[in-house]
């Protein structure tokens, strides 16, 4: 309606449209009406708390009555508290990250690594977050890239990727594209230009000595504020998002089925039965165009290289509850499940049914589980053939002894157990990945590709084991209580979870290497930005994970003079080890090492940088010892010291410029000029006088 009113030109809709100010939100409470409010809590914590019962049913327009607006006040006193306390907090972190990379500076034209990037559109099940051309506009190509259906260069390596060209690379097709990046750039000291590529602030390639570590820095730091100080707990009438039982494609394709594995039921429906498959759309000529996640438990409606159009259904499931799925014939048995120790019926409210509902043993000697055995003949139960843990919580559907079929549901486990979590948002969890912090209460990931087989409990763990098809079994101890992702028999890959929480970022580094934890930084960091609506280059969030990635743990000293343990600089770890081997000696070995960006800072080769930063006797006290040596290279140092910064017009190599005055080509250029245009104001005179 405000669309059509005044053909759109009426204030209200310019207003909300524009993206100066307004949106839809405050359209349906200006309309529409307030909503529900939620209760004002005195926890600094965050998260938000009860929700006052009776919803403001009044809007904006016709105004609210003395109870509903002192209701509606929580929340600006609120929001006005929170923004005092989110600028400091905001304003701490600008200043960690501009501590950690002040130093960084374009120091050459090009380093001339063979590494780089392979960027795709950014996509979340079939929806682009980001297309290809917005995530490698603006980089250097890494390779030629070439139109694949008629071969013409579109972009050659070491070119610039512009707008136009970008559209190109789009338009043909081209799923993949690979860039330079500061993340993959082998300078010595500093960034090249090549890595860099173009610098945001001019839309030119980037000059040499620009300081791009404290542009990166105050680039993630500025929309800080803009940021969400508090933790969302999901659950918030506002944040119960009614899930969607059915996932349609948005596009026609062929399928492909990528680690999805499936058992048939009687009544032929096609359960799937695999934690991490994935359902891929791909065009005739073979390019995937959409990948979409499969949840365990769900129907599968299409088959690999099935022909589907837009619309069509790919698989439903139940979005409230995850079930627990036999997977072959037999007959039920219970382990460890009695009444009142192990679990308790209760009357569900909703459906008016009886419920068996697994609790926790308060022994911790019982561990129940649900066994799925042969059919067997007289009174002697059969061989076992599978089982499944329960974990607290689940809700039984089957009875002991009954016989199922494969795909019948033996327990759910109510999605709502998982989202009790604290969902960290904003300005903390920002913090908290430049931190690196380890997450308490992580979740245990597997090194080694393999079969999951349970061993024992022991000490209120339970062993789970995980054979790879060559070398050692190894086997991993999770707390009994804790939702397990796998079953017995279940294939995972190295990296995968086998319980559910949170990653540490950590174990990504130590099981899949530094692409992978740099992957996963860049990408939660964006997400935390994309969800405030605030867009950030990738190249300032990869500038400093880069300063968090550059130390080493040394792990076999070899001939070197490092000691086993040691932290050193990347870069000095490969300059002594190519000098032994130059000698024939034996190399040091090490392992990356990831630094939040407080350590990263008070660790850097300058203890005048560090010492200005945090924990000034400290840092001191260690350099006297240590009898350290400042080179003065970065830009804070030189600055304490009053020197010119190493940046800019300060570069060294601009230190000592001499002019110096070529006779001839003055003669013969110059001059001319001058005389002819008077380009030079008063030396065309000069020069008649001298003539």
């Amino acid at each position: 309606h405000l669309e059509r009113s005044k053909s759109g030109f009426n204030p209200v809709y310019m207003m909300m449209t524009s993206g100066a100010r307004g949106n839809r939100d405050q359209m349906r409470q200006l309309a529409g009406m307030r909503g529900l409010m939620a209760k004002p809590q005195k926890k600094l914590t965050g998260g938000i708390g009860e929700i006052i019962e009776s919803p403001i049913k009044s809007n904006f327009r016709e105004g609210l009555t003395v109870v509903e607006y002192f209701i509606s006040t929580h929340g600006a006193r609120k929001g006005l508290a929170d923004t005092a306390l989110k600028t400091a907090d905001a304003g701490y972190l600008t200043r960690r990250l501009v501590d950690v990379a002040q130093d960084l500076t374009i120091t050459e034209e090009d380093c001339g690594t063979i590494l780089g990037l392979e960027q795709t559109a950014l996509k979340e099940g079939e929806d682009i977050i980001e297309p290809l051309r917005d995530r490698i506009v603006g980089n250097v190509a890494l390779e030629d890239v070439y139109d694949p259906i008629d071969g013409e260069l579109l972009v050659e390596a070491g070119e610039l990727i512009l707008e136009g060209t970008a559209d190109a690379i789009e338009d043909a097709g081209i799923q993949a594209v690979k860039i330079r990046s500061v993340l993959t750039c082998e300078a010595k000291r500093g960034i090249c230009r090549q890595c860099y590529a173009r610098n945001l602030a001019t839309m030119q390639m980037v000059d040499g000595g620009e300081a791009v570590g404290i542009l990166a820095a105050q680039s993630i730091g500025e929309p800080g504020t803009q940021l969400t100080l508090r933790t969302f707990h999901i659950g918030g009438t506002a944040a119960r998002i009614a899930a969607q039982t059915q996932r349609k494609s948005k596009i026609h394709g062929t399928i492909a089925l990528e680690r999805v594995t499936f058992v048939v039921s009687p009544d032929d429906l096609r359960i799937i039965t695999s934690r991490e498959g994935q359902i891929l759309l791909k065009t005739k000529e073979g390019q995937v165009r959409s990948r979409l996640s499969v949840p365990y438990g769900a129907t599968l409606a299409v088959d690999e290289g099935q022909r589907i159009e837009a619309g069509d259904l790919l698989f439903s499931w139940d979005p409230y509850s995850e079930p627990i799925v036999a997977d072959s014939a037999g007959i039920v048995a219970f382990q460890d499940i009695q009444e009142e120790q192990t679990m308790r019926e209760e009357l569900d409210e909703s459906t008016g049914r009886r419920q068996l509902t697994i609790i926790e043993d308060r022994e911790k000697k019982l561990h129940p589980s649900v066994q799925i055995r042969e059919k067997a003949k007289g009174k002697k139960p059969g061989d076992k053939l599978r089982e499944f843990i329960l974990p607290v919580g689940a809700q039984l559907i089957v009875r002991d002894g009954a016989e199922v079929s494969p795909g019948d549901t033996l327990a759910k486990i109510s999605r709502e157990v998982y989202k009790t979590r604290d969902i960290t948002g904003g300005l903390p969890r920002v913090a908290e990945l430049f931190e690196a912090r380890r997450p308490k209460d992580p979740a245990v990931i597997t090194e080694v590709d393999g079969a999951v087989s349970f061993g024992e409990v022991k000490r209120g763990k339970r062993e789970i084991i995980v054979e790879p098809e060559s070398g050692d079994p190894r086997v991993y101890e999770i707390p009994v209580g804790k939702h397990l992702r796998v079953h017995e028999g279940d294939h995972v890959r190295a990296g995968d979870r086998l319980s559910e929480g949170p990653i540490n970022p950590h174990d990504i580094l130590r099981i899949r290497g530094p692409r992978a934890v740099q992957e996963y930084l860049l990408n939660e960091i964006q997400e935390v930005y994309r969800l405030q609506g605030v867009k950030i280059n990738d190249k300032h969030i990869g500038v400093i994970v880069r300063q968090m990635l550059q130390k080493v743990r040394v792990t076999d000293p070899g001939d070197t003079q490092f000691l086993e343990g040691d932290n050193i600089d990347r870069v000095e770890f490969r300059e002594v080890n190519q000098k032994i081997i130059a000698g024939g000696e034996k190399a040091a070995r090490s392992e990356p090492l990831l630094l939040g960006i407080t350590k990263a800072s008070l660790t850097t080769e300058s203890f005048i940088s560090a010492a200005s930063f945090q924990e000034t006797t400290r840092v001191l006290t260690d350099a006297a010892v240590r009898g350290a040596r400042d080179n003065l290279q970065g830009l804070k140092e030189n600055i304490i010291i009053g020197h010119l910064i190493p940046a800019g017009s300060g570069v060294h190599r601009y230190h000592d410029v001499e002019f110096v005055v070529d006779q001839a080509f003055y003669d013969e250029e110059i001059l001319p000029l001058a005389e002819t245009e008077e380009l030079i104001p008063g030396l065309a005179a000069e020069t008649a006088g001298g003539a």
